[in-house]
C-alpha cells in the first residue's frame, strides 16, 4: 500500500528525526475504538535501539503518544498486515510510514501456501517449530477435511499427470492444515524445509527435510508447498479468501470435547510447536484448529465466567484481545477434565512446584500468561468450542494478523 504523509505530518516525522539520530521504522496503523465506532488513523514509529514506540494522531495532528520504551513489539512483528498491541490498543499495520521502513522491512517479504498433508497432521507440532526455525511466521492456520472435489480443484494444474487421482485420494483421505506463511522469500525458504517431492529421495539427500523426516513417498510425503510467487496468491486465496466465504469448512465436530486456546503471549514468543506436540504426545486428539483473532467486547464475553471470581480478569482479557491465538478442540476420554488436569494449575509458579510437567509449568509465565487457555467446567467444553469455532462474530478465520 503506497500511502503518502501530508504536512504537517512530515513535518513532524521531519522533526522527529532531526531530535534523534537512532534508526526508526515508519507505519500507518488503524486502530477501531469501539466506544466511538469510528477508524483512528495513526503513524507509528518504532526505534529498534532501545524497544520505544511513538504514536502521531493523524486526524487531529498532534501527538498521541511520546517516545515510550515498550518491551512488547519486537522487530519480527513489524510488517503490513500484522496486528500489534501498543498499550491495550490492537493497532493494524496498513502500510509503511516511509520509503526507508518499505526497502528495510518490506523488500524480501512474502506470503505462501503450506499445507500439511493427512500423514503428517499428528506432527504439526514438529512441523511448526521447523517453520519458526526457518525464521517464518505463521500468519494463518486452519484445519480442514477437503472433499474430493476440492481436492481436484486444488490440485487442477496436476490434472493430466498420471498420479493426479492418487494424489487426490491422498490429500482427501484425511484432515489437513493450511497455513499463511510470511518471511524473507517465504516460497523458496517453506520449500527448502519441505526438501524433494520423492520422501525417498529426501531421506536420503536432505535427512532433516519434513519430507525426510515424516513423508513416505512421492504422494505420501507430509506436507505441500506453492512454486512460485502466483501460484501462493492462487492456493492462499482457495483456502483463505480474501473476498466472499470462508474458504473449506474447519473440522470443528462440537462432541466429547473441550476448548483450549493458545494464548497470544505463547504464539509470540515462539512455542506453538513445542505446545501442540506436548498435547498430542500425551493423548490428546486435535480434531479442530484455527488461528483467530479475538476483539475485547468478545473477550470479556468468552471470559464472563471469571468475572468477579479472579482478580486477574481485566488482565486476562487484555491478554486474550492483544495478538493471534490459536484455538483448538480437543478429544479425549472426559476431556474437560483430562485436558484441564495436563493444562496444570492457573498460576506457573505453582504449577512448576507441584505439576512440573504440565503445560503451564513448562509454558506460562504468570497468572495471566499461562500459555493455554482451556475450559475449567466440564459442561462448558462444547459450549466454548461453539463460542470460538462456529460463532462468526468472534472468530475471524481468515487472517489471525488482520483487523
Amino acid at each position: 500500500m503506497n500511502l503518502k504523509l501530508t504536512f504537517p505530518c512530515r513535518a513532524w516525522l521531519d522533526c522527529v528525526l532531526s531530535d534523534a539520530q537512532d534508526e526508526r521504522f515508519a507505519f500507518l496503523a488503524e486502530w477501531y475504538d469501539p466506544s466511538a465506532a469510528l477508524l483512528r488513523r495513526y503513524q507509528l514509529l518504532y526505534y529498534p535501539k532501545d524497544g520505544s514506540v511513538e504514536m502521531f494522531d493523524m486526524k487531529n495532528q498532534r501527538t498521541f503518544l511520546r517516545r515510550t520504551k515498550f518491551d512488547e513489539i519486537h522487530p519480527e512483528d513489524l510488517f503490513v498486515g500484522n496486528r500489534v498491541n501498543v498499550f491495550s490498543r490492537q493497532l493494524n499495520l496498513i502500510g509503511y510510514g516511509d520509503q526507508y521502513t518499505a526497502n528495510k522491512l518490506g523488500s524480501k517479504k512474502e506470503r505462501t501456501l503450506a499445507m500439511i498433508k493427512p500423514d503428517a497432521v499428528t506432527k504439526v507440532g514438529d512441523v511448526i517449530q521447523m517453520i519458526y526455525d526457518a525464521n517464518l511466521i505463521v500468519t494463518k492456520a486452519k484445519m480442514t477435511k477437503l472433499t474430493w472435489k476440492q481436492a481436484a480443484d486444488f490440485y487442477t494444474e496436476h490434472q493430466s499427470k498420471s498420479f493426479f487421482n492418487n494424489l487426490v485420494q491422498f490429500v482427501s483421505s484425511g484432515p489437513v492444515i493450511a497455513m499463511e506463511l510470511m518471511g524473507d522469500e517465504a516460497v523458496s525458504t517453506w520449500r527448502k524445509v519441505l526438501g524433494p517431492t520423492d520422501s525417498g529421495v529426501a531421506q536420503k539427500d536432505a535427512a532433516n527435510s519434513l519430507r525426510g523426516q515424516f513423508g513416505t513417498d512421492g504422494t505420501k510425503n507430509a506436507g505441500h508447498g506453492s512454486d512460485s510467487l502466483a501460484s501462493a496468491a492462487r492456493e492462499l486465496e482457495f483456502f483463505f479468501p480474501s473476498t466472499t466465504g470462508h474458504g473449506p469448512s474447519n473440522t470443528a465436530m462440537y462432541s466429547d470435547c473441550t476448548c483450549s486456546i493458545i494464548k497470544p503471549h505463547a504464539i509470540s514468543e515462539v512455542l506453538t510447536g513445542k505446545i501442540l506436540k506436548s498435547i498430542i504426545e500425551n493423548g490428546f486428539e486435535i480434531s479442530a484448529l484455527q488461528m483467530f483473532n479475538m476483539d475485547r467486547v468478545n473477550a470479556e464475553e468468552f471470559l464472563e465466567v471469571y468475572k468477579g471470581v479472579v482478580a486477574e480478569y481485566a488482565n486476562m482479557v487484555d491478554e486474550l484481545c492483544s495478538g493471534p491465538c490459536m484455538a483448538l478442540e480437543i478429544h479425549a476420554t472426559d476431556s474437560p477434565r483430562t485436558f484441564r488436569d495436563f493444562c496444570g494449575p492457573a498460576d506457573p509458579e505453582i504449577a512448576r512446584h507441584l505439576r512440573p510437567t504440565t503445560l503451564r509449568a513448562l509454558y506460562g509465565k504468570n497468572k495471566v500468561q499461562n500459555a493455554v487457555h482451556c475450559t475449567d467446567l466440564p459442561e462448558d467444553g462444547i459450549l466454548e468450542v461453539i463460542s470460538v469455532f462456529a460463532v462468526k462474530k468472534i472468530l475471524d478465520p481468515t487472517n489471525a494478523y488482520k483487523a
